[in-house]
């Protein structure tokens, strides 16, 4: 099935003031970019092409600035207005003329990802239903939290419970199929008075349609809603970078070996590249490819 990507960059980001005061905490830096450069190289891993970016009408210029059309990296990106936070499920009612029908992966702007991406392809094979991951953390009382039994058949999701029933969170990823609209519609707002992705996930769990995956050691899913786990988060993804040839979330790399952009489109976006560094590894990685 081909589906489309969406990324929900909005939110007022309060556990990040002053910060983003700046700007929107999708657009702050992690280690050496933008943080939504991550997101989307998790999207375009998965061989996604047209995203829409979601976010407030003050920071939309700005990401319309930082991607314009998408065309440069052989990609197709639009943009639309969520005007309050009414909660994640509501960017499926946002994004449903986007849709027009297909199926979707929506990621939440502030997820980062690292290790084989082979749990999100396998996700995206899915034809049916709907999918979800399991991540191992401390402190699952903070995080929407899945219960599975011996064979990851989903028994339960719980949002924030006291006592959880596992130490399973659920990141914010998720694979849906075309009936993910019409689901959304079907939503009533919380007692917050949002379009909760619980409630839509649940949805799918009633009619055994939701498939949860759990993430294992070697998978890292990283943190950034306060200024203390976004500076970790810049170290971690600092010492990768430090130790080893590569990028992380280097999209235009991402482009080249996805095969959305061609060797002399992929040469312009070298020329492109303001900073020397960048420009530099940016021509390492086409020798590499050039070398197959």
């Amino acid at each position: 099935m081909k589906r489309k990507g969406i990324i929900l960059a909005g939110g007022s980001g309060t556990r990040l003031w002053p910060l983003t005061d700046i700007a929107c905490k999708q657009l702050l830096p992690v280690y050496d970019k933008p943080m939504i450069y991550y997101p989307l190289s998790t999207l375009m891993l998965g061989g996604i092409e047209e995203i829409l970016i979601i976010s407030t009408e003050k920071d939309i210029p700005s990401f319309r600035n930082l991607f314009g059309d998408g065309s440069h990296l052989g990609m197709s990106f639009e943009y639309a207005v969520q005007k309050e936070p009414k909660g994640i499920a509501e960017a499926l009612l946002i994004g449903e003329s986007f849709l027009n029908g297909a199926g979707c992966s929506l990621i939440l702007g502030d997820n980062l990802f690292y290790g084989r991406l082979d749990f999100y392809r396998l996700g995206l094979e899915q034809e049916k239903g709907a999918t979800i991951y399991g991540y191992p953390v401390k402190n699952p009382r903070d995080f929407g939290v899945v219960e599975f039994d011996s064979d990851f058949r989903v028994l339960a999701i719980e949002e924030k419970p006291a006592q959880p029933k596992s130490q399973y969170a659920i990141p914010g990823l998720y694979i849906y199929d075309e009936e993910v609209c019409a689901r959304a519609r079907s939503l009533s707002p919380s007692a917050r008075g949002e379009l909760e992705i619980t409630d839509l996930n649940r949805s799918y769990l009633a009619d055994d349609l939701l498939k949860c995956i759990p993430l294992g050691r070697g998978i890292a899913w990283l943190d950034t809603g306060t200024p203390a786990s976004l500076l970790e988060a810049s170290h971690y993804i600092a010492t990768i970078e430090n130790q080893q040839k590569y990028k992380i979330a280097c999209i235009e790399e991402i482009a080249l070996n996805q095969g959305f952009v061609t060797e002399s489109e992929y040469g312009k976006l070298i020329e492109s590249a303001r900073n020397p560094d960048y420009r530099a590894y940016l021509e390492m990685v086409l020798a590499d490819f050039l070398l197959g």
